[in-house]
């Protein structure tokens, strides 16, 4: 079954089920409210230093590896323990804050609330999320992967 067609037929059933409420965290025509937490813990703004530190010699040894830590999530997108083997961005979705996941098979980071999709670097690939995630530095040191905004 392709996606549209599956989006299709879930959208029907929706209907079906919810005939008379109100899907408000869904709204039709709303504007995009902006950055949101979601009660997630607020992404760290840029200029705050260094945020968190991983050991690379016991954690994230697989590529699709990740860890989350203060509103950051880091991934392992490559081999080899450099800077450009791992991405860090805010954790919560643009749209409304919810909590975004990596998907290693597609190299994108995907809301599992509304579908939202960002690549690597946090760039919005799908909406809904009209916005960027914000993108943290990572830097590494011996075995010392230090994270920081």
């Amino acid at each position: 079954m392709e996606r549209q067609e599956f989006l299709s037929k879930l959208g029907i059933g929706l209907v079906a089920v919810c005939t008379g409420c109100s899907l408000v965290s869904c709204g039709g025509k709303s504007s995009n409210p902006g950055p949101s937490t979601g009660g997630n813990t607020p992404p760290p703004a840029k200029g705050t230093g260094n945020l968190f530190n991983v050991d690379l010699s016991s954690q994230l040894p697989n590529i699709g590896d990740s860890t989350t830590q203060d509103g950051v999530i880091l991934v392992r997108i490559a081999d080899g323990n450099t800077a450009a083997a791992f991405t860090a961005v805010q954790v919560a979705c643009t749209h409304q804050g919810n909590s975004i996941g990596y998907n290693a098979g597609q190299g994108i980071f995907i809301c599992p609330a509304h579908g939202s999709e960002f690549s690597k670097t946090g760039a919005v690939v799908q909406g809904p999320a009209a916005l960027p995630l914000q993108k943290y530095t990572v830097t590494i040191s011996g075995s010392t992967l230090t994270v920081s905004a």
